[in-house]
């Protein structure tokens, strides 16, 4: 009776995630630096709205726009990151299983699937950026130009894209 409390199997080791990272041209650690800055910047301002809040009964207008927009900048960071690293969601069903050369077929088309759509968003967000600085929008929030939200989007999808079609010639390259 007392085998069963005892564990199957332990771990053997748990490994560090970015020392199994693939060997890239752009370094991995752009993303995981930028993950950070935001992340640091998101906590520093929401301390700060929730500080004046509880002492002033007032906050900070700017707060909520600048929120959102940083957690829309962290998870375009946080794709690339996952592209990069071919991380992204799939059907592990179908992505893992058959022959070796039927799992690379399967991520090189993955890969260029993510490429070719990052590219397009590359292109129709920089019509919506030309929009924005050809209409002068401002943002409802705070009134500023509102291209300086709505850049990121084109700069961060050809960076996706950079990653897809980095990946889509590491998994070529396997033979």
């Amino acid at each position: 009776m007392s085998h069963l409390h005892e564990p199957t199997h332990l771990p053997v080791e748990i490994h560090d995630p970015a020392a199994q990272d693939e060997v890239t041209v752009v370094p991995l650690k752009i993303e995981d630096w930028l993950t950070v800055i935001v992340m640091g910047l998101l906590s520093l301002i929401t301390f700060a709205n929730v500080l004046v809040r509880y002492f002033t009964d007032q906050s900070f207008a700017w707060t909520e726009e600048f929120s959102v927009f940083l957690m829309i900048v962290l998870s375009l960071v946080a794709g690339s990151a996952s592209v990069a690293r071919n991380r992204q969601i799939r059907i592990e069903y179908f992505a893992d299983s058959g022959s070796p050369e039927r799992q690379r077929a399967l991520a090189r088309f993955g890969a260029i699937m993510v490429f070719v759509l990052f590219a397009l968003i590359a292109v129709l967000s920089s019509r919506v950026v030309w929009d924005d600085i050809r209409f002068e929008e401002t943002s409802p929030g705070i009134g500023v130009p509102q291209w300086w939200y709505t850049i990121w989007l084109p700069i961060m999808s050809v960076a996706i894209a950079g990653r897809a079609l980095g990946l889509f010639i590491r998994r070529g390259r396997r033979a």
